[in-house]
């Protein structure tokens, strides 16, 4: 292929980039059929972007640019709030911020000390409710699904759950359905708006939750988990609440724990990584987060 050609083709190429940014501008209800009319004009005129001239129109701003992209590239992006999720799925809602290229360096560092080397299933465990544990594991799933993992975030805290309202799906059966025998299909959540992230819910909550993370069922869901996913996650009670997190500590291998910052004490985060070790799990690491 001669340079000339190179060129047309690289112009070609360039021409339907823009060209797909501009229908998912229209099909996202940003800009209307007059206003695309608008934008090509002076497209032509001053030979820019199509982004770039609606925006010099003021028909969208930065984050309309950003979240379209973010689709044209398959990307996970949504908006604070929209379907109702919480406004701190930060992987989510502003996956280009300061917090979220945070959240990616954690990801790259699990990624080579653990998902590399073969593993599938990881523990995120904090000490305390309210620790902020629970909300950094969904940024956390969100995050491997950007990457473009087939990742699993299950809601494990079968006494207090909070995944389903954070990404707002709304209660059904789940984890301790499923350990309970009372239903054998998967109930695997597909999230569309997050790409390959799924999600399993607690489910209704049982009166003995660590007899049912105990049974050998949970074993086999694991494997079965893992041999659908290249990641999962699990969100599990607070240590100092009950023992569920050693219990699946001891499947996965594994644990991540997360602190708050002024909340958390740093004997309670020593007191969490000698239990784990004593169970024959890695602490791979402890997170400090900080929110209001």
């Amino acid at each position: 292929m001669t340079h000339s050609e190179l060129s047309i083709a690289a112009a070609e190429q360039q021409r339907r980039a823009e060209s797909r940014i501009g229908a998912l501008l229209l099909a996202a209800g940003k800009i209307t059929p007059e206003h695309a009319e608008r934008v090509l004009r002076m497209q032509d005129e001053l030979g820019i972007r199509f982004g770039e001239a609606a925006q010099r129109l003021g028909l969208v701003d930065d984050d309309d640019i950003d979240q379209v992209l973010a689709r044209q590239f398959d990307y996970p992006y949504v908006q604070p709030g929209q379907g109702g999720c919480s406004p701190y799925l930060v992987a989510a809602c502003d996956p280009f911020g300061a917090q979220a290229e945070t959240l990616r360096a954690v990801r790259s560092q699990l990624l080579l000390r653990w998902f590399a080397r073969g593993h599938k299933s990881l523990v995120v465990a904090g000490v305390g409710q309210g620790d902020g544990a629970s909300l950094f594991a969904a940024n956390l799933a969100v995050a491997f699904a950007q990457l473009g993992r087939r990742t699993l975030l299950v809601d494990a805290d079968l006494r207090h759950p909070s995944q389903q309202a954070i990404f707002n799906t709304g209660a059904r059966q789940g984890l301790a359905d499923m350990l309970a025998g009372r239903i054998e299909s998967d109930l695997t959540e597909p999230l569309a708006s997050f790409g390959t992230l799924s999600l399993l819910g607690a489910g209704t909550l049982p009166p003995n939750p660590q007899e049912l993370l105990s049974r050998p069922a949970m074993t086999s869901l694991n494997a079965a988990f893992e041999a659908r996913h290249d990641v999962v996650l699990y969100d599990v009670t607070p240590s100092a609440r009950a023992l569920d997190a050693l219990l699946l500590a001891a499947r996965t291998g594994a644990v991540l724990i997360v602190a708050r910052k002024h909340r958390t004490h740093l004997d309670q985060l020593h007191a969490l990584a000698d239990k784990v070790g004593q169970n024959g799990a890695k602490v791979l690491g402890a997170v400090l987060v900080e929110f209001p």
